[in-house]
C-alpha cells in the first residue's frame, strides 16, 4: 500500500537528468487495458514494452518525461495558433510541427489491478506555460459543476500514431490502493511533481521549441538539442 505522508513536489536533481537518464523508447500507441480513461478519466497511451529490453536496470514505477507524436498522423497546435489538437490520417510530415510535450508514465504491472503483462502507459500533459488541470488550486477553486468535468488532460485519438518517448526521471514506486478514488488522487500529484520537475532550467532544452535547435540559447545545449532532433524524427 502507498505509504502516508505528505509527496515531494519534485523528483530527480535540480540540473538535470542523472545517469541512465535520458532513456529512448519509441513505437506505436496502442490498445491497453481500456482502463485509464473509461474507469479513472485519466487518458493513457500504451506503447509496447518490448523497448524496455535494452534497459534491464529499470525499475517498475512512475516516471516523468517528454513525449512527441508523429506528424503524419496527429498534430498538436497551442492556442497560441487558436487551434487545438487535430488527429489527421495522413499528409506531409516535413510541414507539420512536431510539438514536444510534458508526459508523467508507468511502467510495470498496476497493483490496483494486479495485472499479469508489464506495460509502458503514457500520459501526456498540456504545455507547461498552460494552466495544470491537476493543480490542487484549480481543483479548489472549481465549481461543483467544474469538478464533474474531466481533471486530466486529454487529447483526441491517436491509436496506430508513432509515438517518441523520453524518460528523465523517476517519480515513485507502484503501490497498491484502498480505493480507485486514492490511486486517481495519487496519479494527480504524479502529474503535479512531473510538471514540477521540468519546469526547473535543468529540463528546459528538452522541451524547446523548434526554432531553438538552429541556434545557441540558455536552453539549447547540445545534448538537449540532440535529444529535441531524436523526439521529432520520424
Amino acid at each position: 500500500m502507498r505509504p502516508d505522508g505528505p509527496r515531494d513536489p519534485v523528483a530527480g536533481p535540480d540540473q538535470g537528468p542523472p545517469t541512465p537518464y535520458p532513456i529512448r523508447l519509441s513505437g506505436p500507441v496502442i490498445k491497453g487495458f481500456g482502463r485509464g480513461s473509461k474507469e479513472l478519466g485519466i487518458p493513457t497511451a500504451n506503447i509496447p514494452a518490448d523497448g524496455l529490453a535494452a534497459h534491464p536496470s529499470l525499475e517498475t514505477g512512475v516516471y516523468y518525461g517528454v513525449a512527441a507524436l508523429d506528424p503524419a498522423r496527429f498534430v498538436y497546435e497551442d492556442a497560441v495558433s487558436s487551434s487545438i489538437a487535430t488527429s489527421e490520417g495522413g499528409g506531409d510530415r516535413k510541414k507539420k510541427k512536431v510539438t514536444i510535450l510534458p508526459a508523467v508514465l508507468s511502467i510495470g504491472y498496476n497493483p490496483f489491478y494486479k495485472n499479469e503483462v508489464k506495460s509502458i502507459e503514457i500520459h501526456i500533459m498540456p504545455p507547461l506555460n498552460s494552466p495544470s488541470p491537476t493543480s490542487q488550486n484549480t481543483k479548489e477553486s472549481s465549481s461543483e459543476e467544474e469538478k464533474d468535468k474531466e481533471q486530466f488532460f486529454k487529447l483526441p485519438d491517436f491509436y496506430s500514431t508513432t509515438l517518441n518517448l523520453l524518460i528523465l526521471g523517476y517519480i515513485r514506486p507502484e503501490f497498491d490502493y484502498v480505493s480507485r478514488d486514492a490511486l486517481v488522487e495519487d496519479i494527480r500529484v504524479d502529474c503535479e511533481v512531473a510538471r514540477n520537475s521540468l519546469e526547473r532550467s535543468g529540463y528546459a532544452c528538452y522541451l524547446a521549441d523548434d526554432g531553438d535547435d538552429e541556434t545557441e540559447n540558455e536552453a539549447g545545449d547540445e545534448k538537449g538539442r540532440e535529444e529535441r532532433v531524436w523526439l521529432r524524427r520520424f
